[in-house]
């Protein structure tokens, strides 16, 4: 397993991470998400991704319970806080009462005494930063998580928290979560170089576009019985979901060929390319699924392999949101 330092961190992180969104805690049963998160234990990796908000806490709960026979120090575990959490003002956003509240929660819910890495889910124009940036230190401070970051937050977003807690002392962001694939390269105008400069890792979801990159959709009308493309989870792939991508990821099959690899493994070497990418977040409902993502890690992949992928799929790129 390969792994790569969290921006200017000291903290290291394995190339491909587990995460939990759409699968663990609802689609996909515990027994089964148990082996998944065995499984990925066993191939090296160490960085394990959830939140609060994936089915309401089911998910911390499945991942913590799948966790719990391993020593504390050999995975870094990493969750988040911002989306609504019940009916109440206060159960939602970034205030300090909400952070505190559901950090706690979330302690409990994973059975551990810390968490690794803790993430502002969202941008949160309620609250002023100072607050949230003042609690974030806090929870360092108590030793109940060990470094923080965001996710989704823009160039200038991630400039200003990094220079107010510079300004006031507080520990600041170590890591950004943000999509990217190679369907979805937003980030690369501002997002990345400014991580880059300021010293944040970047630890990115939907890198496979949603399974639009494994190359499983062959066509609009060809949905394989049992994928999240036929399931009601289908709706997140909607900005992928058109005759000319499927066309465009059906060329990457001789590039993958070429390379001796998966599509799988093809689509996450192209994220793993980018020096200020530490890990790559991928979902598993199957240890299948966790075997050929996971050797993604390790895998060389020619550049020219890599240029020729972005070359073929720049006319199909999704909308940036």
């Amino acid at each position: 397993m390969n792994y790569r330092s969290l921006g200017h961190s000291g903290i290291r992180l394995s190339a491909v991470g587990l995460g939990s969104w759409l699968t663990y805690g609802g689609a996909v049963d515990k027994s089964t998400a148990r082996r998944c998160i065995e499984r990925a234990l066993e191939h090296g990796v160490n960085f394990i991704d959830t939140a609060n908000v994936y089915d309401r806490g089911r998910a911390e709960e499945v991942v913590g319970r799948a966790l719990s026979p391993y020593p504390r120090e050999s995975y870094v575990l990493a969750t988040k806080v911002y989306f609504p959490m019940g009916e109440g003002p206060n159960d939602r956003g970034l205030s300090r009462k909400h952070v505190f509240e559901q950090c706690h929660h979330s302690l409990r819910r994973l059975g551990v005494d810390y968490i690794d890495l803790y993430q502002c889910h969202r941008w949160d124009d309620e609250t002023p930063l100072a607050e949230t940036c003042g609690i974030m230190d806090d929870l360092c401070r108590q030793g109940k998580i060990l470094y923080w970051g965001v996710s989704e937050w823009s160039a200038p977003q991630i400039r200003e928290v990094v220079e107010l807690c510079r300004a006031n002392g507080w520990r600041p962001p170590s890591s950004n979560q943000p999509e990217y694939n190679a369907l979805q390269r937003g980030i690369e105008r501002e997002v990345l170089p400014t991580t880059r400069e300021l010293g944040l890792g970047n630890v990115v979801w939907s890198p496979l576009a949603q399974g639009i990159l494994t190359g499983k959709y062959r066509s609009l009308a060809g949905v394989p019985e049992g994928s999240r493309a036929a399931g009601p989870q289908g709706g997140f792939m909607r900005r992928y979901w058109r005759a000319e991508v499927l066309d465009a990821v059906g060329r990457l099959a001789p590039l993958a060929a070429k390379a001796g690899c998966s599509m799988s493994q093809l689509a996450l070497g192209w994220c793993l390319r980018r020096s200020e990418v530490t890990s790559v977040i991928v979902g598993a409902t199957s240890t299948r699924h966790v075997d050929d993502n996971v050797a993604a890690a390790d895998r060389q992949i020619d550049p020219e392999v890599l240029e020729e992928m972005s070359r073929i799929l720049e006319p199909v790129l999704a909308p940036t949101i």
